[in-house]
């Protein structure tokens, strides 16, 4: 899985990039067929930056959060919770439509 973290209106040191990334990687445990994350960091607003992230999953499209504080990781953590909601609802889809699926007679 491929995780790009990129800036706009400002740049982010390889510390914070680090960082962002390592919390990102965690989404995987909620979903196993994800192919790439994209985080774009907005600094239009230097005292409240704006983060948003794409998640691209296998047969799913793509789930996005944003969120803007004062705190680039109090954000990080709100688009998480976010996303992590997202794929979980994904997930109850799938699996209700398969629960629904064609029915063999005994």
């Amino acid at each position: 899985m491929q995780i790009n973290v990129s800036a706009r209106h400002g740049e982010i040191n390889d510390a914070t990039k680090e960082r962002i990334v390592q919390k990102l990687d965690k989404i995987k445990r909620f979903f196993d067929r994800l192919t790439a994350i994209d985080a774009v960091v907005d600094f239009a607003k230097p005292e409240e930056p704006a983060l948003e992230v794409a998640v691209n999953a296998e047969k799913a499209g793509v789930f996005v959060a944003s969120y803007q504080s004062g705190d680039l990781f109090g954000s990080l953590d709100q688009v998480l919770a976010k996303l992590e909601q997202q794929i979980k609802k994904h997930k109850e889809k799938l699996k209700e439509r398969g629960k629904h699926g064609p029915h063999e007679e005994q």
